[in-house]
């Protein structure tokens, strides 16, 4: 009987303890593909051979785009994308990562933006692996990214620009 109540006590001390020590630890910042994580970094050469990080953007919000050019939802949307980058210049980056691996020549994708007079900042994510690290398994998917670059919003499939500006105002 006596040995019941001092493992007992034992325990109680010990998961009062743990509690108080989880509770005292410093919240390490999360990392992950979920809404207030911080995704994982990158570096990619963009269309005009310079290099952007994704820290390079971070201070406004960023909207994270993987797409490509034989994708016709990833056409429709571009667009939108350009008048909402327009519009919100001041607090808004559009970065477009594009699946170069996905995509016969560099020069298609040269063609794509400049036909359609596009301005923002185009990444090329040739050998596909941060499209495997954001788990883009369809195309248009883009990533809506707070000031301080946490994770606001993941979408899958074309937006409106109402979609986009909705998401902005988050």
């Amino acid at each position: 009987m006596k040995l019941k109540r001092i493992l007992a006590i034992g325990l109680l001390v010990f998961l009062a303890g743990y509690a108080i020590w989880f509770a005292i630890l410093p919240k390490e910042p999360k990392e992950g593909l979920e809404v207030g994580n911080k995704p994982p970094q990158f570096e990619l050469e963009m269309l005009n051979g310079e290099n952007v990080q994704l820290d390079d953007v971070k201070g406004k919000k960023v909207m994270v785009n993987f797409w490509a050019t034989w994708c016709p939802p990833c056409e429709a949307e571009m667009p939108e994308m350009q008048k909402l980058q327009n519009e919100h210049q001041d607090n808004l980056v559009v970065l477009a990562v594009n699946m170069t691996n996905a995509e016969k020549s560099r020069e298609d994708v040269e063609s794509f933006i400049s036909k359609r007079k596009l301005t923002f900042p185009v990444a090329l994510d040739k050998d596909g692996r941060v499209s495997v690290q954001y788990e883009v398994y369809s195309y248009p998917t883009t990533y809506f990214l707070d000031e301080e670059g946490k994770i606001m919003n993941i979408s899958r499939g074309a937006m409106t620009k109402e979609t986009m500006e909705k998401l902005l105002e988050m």
